[in-house]
This record gives structure tokens, C-alpha cells and sequence, in this order.
């Protein structure tokens, strides 16, 4: 796809993320639309893999560490065609094939169970791994938060990929500045991530998170890239393209009462005018 054609999925994501978020009234949107672009570039234009090929071990590999941006994933897989509309509206409800966080026992598209943060990361490093004993060039993409981060799971996962030289794992950082209580910098500061992953031992990149032509050029970066994993720091915006949401301080997992309900449900009645989808 070309950067417009990447921009107007990203949009289509973001308006089928609101969508199903809007029909539960509750759930994780802040985290969600800040991997919107993110999601766009990756199964857009970066990404081996289809429906048709989401079991060949020689694909390319995607864990959604933060686990808790699964309505994102949900979109995108819809969108891409590996499970139908519907789907989407039964989002964290009894029975569904979609649950809150992912599980790839339930979920087509869905290459690892995640959710509890820190674990994630560990897998995808194992993936990677393993696609690096076997013999494989395909590669291993991840995106972890940055209040992830936290976790010291997390720390343990990039020193091991960076002592196996794990030059075909791609890690995104989705620095979106909160996590669920309140600012990152608040809570437990991080500091500089692209210094700090560097001393680990990685290649760092950063993109601007919203730009779809950033990301693509920091994963085409990435792949000219060699001896070392790729760290890319993403700098997003919680709640990123719905105005509404960006300027909420809490904005993590909200409950909707019907102010809020209708101010977002204006801007995804709006996105949904603009990729002509009402």
C-alpha cells in the first residue's frame, strides 16, 4: 500500500475500534487507539502473512503484548479478513470468540494468548528464537507499553534477545506517555527508552507514532539492520486521533456515561463519513 492508502486503513481501524468499543459503553480506549497507525503499517504494508498463510510456520510472526489493546487487533483482523464483522460486537462478552485480551485459542489472526503484562514480550522473543534455530528469515514483531515496561519480565526478555543476537525481532514501544493510574513519569519514570534499550544491547530507532510514513520507513530501517534485535520508541498520544479521549487525563479504560457516549460516537460518525462507512 502507499502512505494514502495506509492512512485510510488506519482510519478504518480506528472507526471499527470505536465501534465495537462504543457498543460494549466500556473498555480499554486509550491504549487501543494509540497503536492505530502502528497496526495500519504492519498488516498494511509490512507484515507476511494472510488467512491463507496465518499457520505457516515461515510467516511473520505479531504479539500484542499489551494485551489490553486487543480491540485494535480486532479491527485489524476484520478488516483483513480473518473473522467477520459481527465479531466485533460481541467484544468481552460470554461466549465470545474475542475476549477482552487476546487468546490464540480463540481467535483466528491471533499468534499469542496475552494480557498480563510483562509476558508478551517473553514470548516473542521465543518466537524469535526459535524461528532463528530453525533456520527461518521470517520475522518477529512485537509492541509492548511503555508502563509495561515496568516489568521486570520485560528487561529479562530484551537481554536475552540481545545476547542471541535476535536481529530478525522487532519490538515496538508505544510511548504514549500513561499507563493505568496516571503518567508514566509519574509513576515509575522511565527515562530515556531509546538510550536505555541501546545499552542493552539493541538497534533503536523512533518514529513519530502517528505518522504512518515514519513507521514505515523505521520498519524498513529495521530490516537493513543486522547482529542485533530493533527497538522502535513510538511516540503516541493516549487516545490518539479522538480529541475527546486525547484531553482526558484518565483516559486508559473509561465507562461511558452519555456525554462522553455521544462526544466519541460523534467522531467515529465522523471518521465513518470520511472512509465512507456509516
Amino acid at each position: 500500500m502507499d502512505s494514502t492508502a495506509i492512512k485510510n486503513f488506519a482510519a478504518q481501524i480506528r472507526y471499527y475500534t470505536l465501534k465495537e468499543l462504543n457498543y460494549m459503553g466500556y473498555g480499554h480506549y486509550g491504549g487501543s487507539l494509540s497503536i492505530v497507525e502502528t497496526l495500519a503499517v504492519l498488516y498494511g504494508n509490512q507484515l507476511q502473512v494472510s488467512p491463507e498463510t496465518k499457520d505457516d510456520l515461515n510467516r511473520d510472526f505479531f504479539v500484542l503484548s499489551k494485551g489490553h489493546a486487543g480491540p485494535a487487533l480486532y479491527a485489524t483482523l476484520f478488516l483483513k479478513g480473518y473473522i467477520s464483522e459481527d465479531w466485533l460486537y460481541t467484544l468481552n462478552q460470554n461466549g465470545t470468540n474475542l475476549p477482552s485480551h487476546p487468546d490464540k485459542n480463540k481467535t483466528p489472526g491471533v499468534d499469542m494468548t496475552t494480557g498480563s503484562l510483562g509476558q508478551g514480550i517473553s514470548a516473542a522473543t521465543g518466537i524469535a528464537y526459535g524461528n532463528k534455530i530453525a533456520g527461518r528469515e521470517n520475522y518477529t514483531y512485537c509492541i509492548v507499553g511503555d508502563g509495561e515496561l515496568n516489568e521486570g519480565q520485560c528487561w529479562e526478555a530484551i537481554q536475552f534477545a540481545a545476547h542471541r543476537q535476535l536481529d530478525h525481532f522487532v519490538l515496538f514501544i508505544d510511548d504514549n506517555k500513561k499507563q493505568l493510574d496516571g503518567y508514566t513519569t509519574e509513576i515509575c519514570n522511565p527515562f530515556d527508552f531509546e538510550a536505555k534499550f541501546a545499552a542493552f544491547g539493541f538497534h533503536t530507532l523512533k518514529a513519530d507514532g502517528s505518522s504512518v510514513e515514519e513507521i514505515n520507513e523505521a520498519i524498513e530501517r529495521a530490516k537493513s539492520l543486522t547482529d542485533k534485535p530493533i527497538a522502535i520508541v513510538l511516540d503516541t498520544v493516549k487516545g490518539q486521533g479522538v480529541p475527546f479521549i486525547e484531553d482526558m487525563y484518565s483516559n486508559h479504560h473509561l465507562r461511558l456515561d452519555d456525554a462522553a457516549k455521544a462526544a466519541i460516537e460523534a467522531t467515529t460518525e465522523k471518521i465513518g463519513i470520511e472512509i465512507g462507512v456509516r
